[in-house]
């Protein structure tokens, strides 16, 4: 498997996209309060933001306090104006462009992510997929291109296709430390059935 050092680092960017800690989680309502949820967010995205360790992390946000908090972390901000996840990550696409070569997209909500290293591969679409095989949990890709986004239901496939329509070479990596995300009530079970119960204190 090629790995991140396939590139130079310093031509390498990861870009994580945070929303209102606040509003985050809300699927979860019914097991957790406001403040709980709040910061499991916080937790899951520091963790994510430590998994690019010697890195380029650029945050992607429209709110000041996640712009606070990320700065906070040692990271770069990258504000937004267009709202929905496709829209802001495309414009923060154009930020990046011309500056790096390549950049890994990665969900903030990845509780045991540990590294992405071995994801990023020159003129190569990688996707790591959810665990159920339909999202998208972390993607990497060239800059320079018109390669669309498509996050939502289903965003493994139609990342796929996108990647065929570029002509780029494509990877589908099965890296379960990043296939965890949290969205739902089982998905928090699954925490607690793996003694990951720091992340609910």
């Amino acid at each position: 498997m090629a790995t991140s050092n396939a590139l130079d680092k310093k031509s390498l960017a990861v870009l994580v996209p945070i929303k209102d800690f606040r509003r985050a989680k809300n699927r979860l309502s019914d097991r957790l309060g406001a403040a709980e949820r709040e910061a499991l967010a916080r937790t899951m995205a520091h963790r994510v933001l430590a998994s690019a360790t010697g890195l380029s992390v650029h945050v992607i946000c429209d709110n000041d306090e996640v712009a606070d908090w990320a700065k906070s972390e040692g990271t770069e901000v990258i504000w937004v104006e267009q709202q929905g996840l496709n829209p802001a990550i495309t414009e923060a696409m154009d930020h990046v462009t011309g500056h790096f070569a390549h950049v890994i997209i990665a969900h903030a909500d990845l509780p045991h992510a540990k590294s992405l290293d071995g994801i990023a591969s020159p003129q190569t679409v990688s996707i790591v997929p959810d665990r159920h095989g339909q999202g998208t949990n972390v993607l990497s890709l060239p800059t320079g291109t018109s390669f669309k986004f498509h996050y939502g239901d289903g965003s493994l496939y139609r990342h796929m296709n996108e990647a065929i329509r570029q002509k780029l070479d494509l990877k589908v990596l099965q890296i379960p430390a990043l296939q965890w995300d949290v969205d739902t009530p089982e998905d928090l079970d699954g925490l607690v059935e793996t003694s990951d119960t720091d992340l609910l204190k």
